[in-house]
């Protein structure tokens, strides 16, 4: 679908949705003065309440040359956030897709048409349109619409800036489709090589393989597929958009479990086909350097995904193993489903030691305490950095992808302490979302890092005119925020 944005209404058997509140919509410009009379009659008989995300279907034959008109109401403007314009993009193009014309103008309020509002529009429309049914072999017949063309007067602007949020869906679908593979399908060795597809677009892959990281010492993350058929992975995607050699890069880490049964620690059976979701994180980041690369952001980033499968076997690690990480660091495995935290530990020492970010984040789903503490309307944040910490904060506010920051102490440090090695792999008690957080800050050094906990948000968020996929993609959206707001 093509989203346009153009300067005249036209009517040409189109349907024609509406963004406006009761008291603005007389003076919506553009609309015939019987038209406006026709809505108002139907308000009115239809006894239609402007509450948030209100619609109200109009089709009949008195309607010009447009086949529907579709009234949404966005609710008060004081409550507005951006996220609740692409919520209406999407509710726009849900419903049109019940009708049989194939193209929508959209207009709105003068109180509702700030640009980013207009913009934020077209983009909820486009993640409307994801679909992950490859594997059915019989398709739901779903009334493709070829055109939302959204009015404004700054129409050769806005379709200039649209290109960013054209390539921002891109992002979202790529992670949102990475997710919802089947770990059959996409396992350590596949998800790589679909990585390194991405280089058409002006990206730079470079693949380490198991024989390069045990050069390296990457204990930690190589212990977790032992079990495994599929050879261990570590992508590093680079993306060089600033011309000045000398300045640092944005750093980001994922995670990059392709199935985690929990290894000889086994998950109990109910749900576990959901574990194909266990790579969210490095699907975000994958996600957004896709992004990057189709906008040309004016920015040095550098992608890094730990891929593994974390399986049982004869080899597979066990409880009671103690391991050497390559930062040098000891690691005693209490439990082999604590796993993601092994692959991070190694990839960050490893980002951070190469490439001297300026800011280094990660992305993991990795404890259910965060789910527990946080649901999944938001995904938990702990930082080293304040500033670094706010910004990401600003950005979920902006992105819609909202985060929400736990605490980091010496005193829940001291609960990952080992008998026998440096560090074990769980703690003991509860604060199990922060304790994983600690492990973590024991391989981040002076370099400002923030570690995100999306282990209730990358899968099964409540569905909604943006998003009917299991998969989310969440954090794509957030780290683009991050990255054009504060570093572009």
């Amino acid at each position: 679908m093509k989203v346009n944005f153009v300067s005249k209404l036209t009517e040409k058997n189109e349907i024609l949705a509406l963004i406006s509140d009761e008291k603005s919509l007389k003076d919506i410009s553009g609309l015939n003065k019987n038209l406006l009379e026709r809505i108002q009659k139907t308000i009115k008989n239809e006894n239609f309440k402007f509450n948030k995300f209100s619609t109200l279907e109009i089709t009949n034959d008195k309607l010009g040359s447009f086949t529907k008109i579709i009234l949404i109401s966005p609710g008060q403007k004081t409550s507005l956030s951006t996220k609740d314009f692409s919520l209406i993009g999407g509710k726009i193009l849900q419903i049109s897709s019940k009708s049989n014309s194939k193209k929508i103008n959209v207009i709105t309020a003068k109180e509702f048409s700030k640009d980013e509002n207009l913009l934020k529009i077209g983009y909820g429309a486009i993640l409307n349109t994801y679909r992950f049914d490859k594997y059915k072999t019989k398709k739901v017949k779903i009334i493709q619409i070829n055109e939302l063309k959204i009015i404004s007067k700054n129409a050769t602007k806005l379709k200039k800036n649209f290109k960013h949020n054209q390539s921002l869906a891109e992002g979202v679908f790529l992670a949102r489709d990475l997710v919802n593979e089947p770990s059959n399908i996409l396992n350590p060795e596949a998800y790589a090589k679909r990585i390194r597809e991405l280089s058409k677009y002006g990206l730079k892959i470079e693949t380490l393989n198991e024989t390069k990281m045990k050069k390296l010492g990457m204990w930690s993350l190589l212990g977790v597929g032992r079990g495994s058929q599929y050879e261990s992975q570590l992508v590093i995607i680079k993306w060089n958009g600033n011309k000045n050699k000398k300045t640092k890069p944005l750093c980001f880490v994922g995670k990059g479990v392709c199935f985690d049964s929990g290894g000889i620690s086994l998950k109990p059976g109910n749900k576990m086909e959901e574990m194909i979701g266990d790579m969210g994180g490095s699907a975000a980041v994958v996600g957004l350097m896709k992004s990057l690369a189709l906008r040309k952001a004016k920015v040095n980033v550098i992608g890094v995904v730990g891929l593994v499968e974390n399986m049982p076997d004869g080899t597979a690690q066990k409880p009671g193993d103690i391991i050497k990480s390559m930062s040098g660091q000891t690691i005693e495995i209490q439990n082999t489903d604590a796993e993601g935290r092994l692959v991070l530990a190694d990839a960050l020492w490893y980002t951070q030691e190469r490439f001297k970010p300026e800011i280094m984040v990660d992305l993991a789903t990795l404890t259910g305490a965060i789910v527990m503490s946080l649901g999944n309307k938001m995904a938990g944040i702990f930082s080293n950095n304040d500033d670094l910490s706010d910004n990401l904060f600003k950005a979920g506010q902006e992105s819609g992808d909202n985060v929400w920051r736990l605490p980091l102490s010496d005193s829940y440090d001291k609960m990952i302490n080992s008998q026998f090695a440096d560090m074990k792999n769980i703690g003991s008690g509860g604060a199990g979302s922060i304790t994983a957080a600690q492990f973590l800050q024991r391989f981040v050094n002076k370099v400002p890092w923030v570690h995100i906990d999306i282990a209730g948000t990358a899968t099964g968020m409540e569905k909604n005119s943006i998003n009917n996929s299991w998969a989310t993609g969440f954090g794509v959206n957030l780290l683009d925020t991050l990255v054009s707001k504060f570093y572009e």
